[in-house]
């Protein structure tokens, strides 16, 4: 089971960000719903991503078939779409599959608000 808790943020200039913390395992059972809750936040509100997986244990291959999703939905619309807080245990799938270096990944949710949007 996947539960997600989101969170709305305005930056300095006036622009939303989501923030968007999944607690769980994003495997084949749950990336489908982890997807859509993805396509809901690009596509109905104008606003920038960041997905802080701190609390994602354990990521598959579908797993990160959804967050490759989501940040090519974000890109078209020219949103930013930013990882964070990778839970240690599911850091090395990002590493053996050379997603690290695909995707925007700050160390802490703090840092990912220091880039700018």
């Amino acid at each position: 089971m996947l539960s997600i808790q989101e969170k709305s943020y305005q930056t300095k200039s006036d622009e939303t960000v989501i923030v968007l913390a999944p607690a769980g395992r994003l495997d084949i059972t749950t990336a489908w719903e982890f997807r859509l809750k993805l396509q809901e936040c690009i596509s109905k509100k104008t606003c920038h991503l960041v997905v802080n997986l701190g609390g994602v244990d354990f990521i598959d291959s579908s797993g990160l078939t959804s967050l490759v999703a989501g940040m090519r939905d974000a890109n078209k619309l020219n949103r930013t779409f930013r990882i964070c807080n990778i839970h240690p245990d599911a850091k090395l799938v990002f590493e053996v599959t050379m997603m690290d270096t695909v995707f925007e990944i700050c160390e802490t949710e703090e840092e990912a608000f220091t880039i700018p949007f």
